[in-house]
């Protein structure tokens, strides 16, 4: 799963042609460490749906704060360069892809 940060967040996600869901995340998160599983496995079955990167907060505070991301994990979908749903807290794979279905 590919990891974006401030630099090149812009390039990555809001200029992407598909839909992406971001993960913010930080490395002190046990609820973003049970996804890391998920989510690969989304980035791997779903890649021509749509793509998967996270963005860690601690190292990326700029965008962190540009969405006003305040709980870990918190997951974003970007479509056209912006944000069209936020999610927050770990989640199944299952309900993940349910609250996928209509953004993506």
């Amino acid at each position: 799963m590919a990891e974006v940060t401030d630099a090149d967040f812009g390039t990555e996600v809001l200029g992407s042609e598909l839909p992406v869901l971001v993960e913010f995340t930080a490395d002190w998160c046990p609820p973003c460490r049970q996804m890391v599983p998920v989510l690969g496995a989304l980035a791997r079955e779903e890649a021509d749906r749509f793509r998967v990167v996270q963005l860690n907060v601690d190292r990326n505070p700029a965008t962190t704060n540009a969405y006003k991301v305040l709980s870990m994990p918190t997951f974003m979908v970007f479509r056209d360069g912006e944000p069209v749903k936020s999610m927050v807290g770990a989640m199944a794979k299952r309900r993940l892809l349910a609250e996928l279905a209509d953004v993506v």
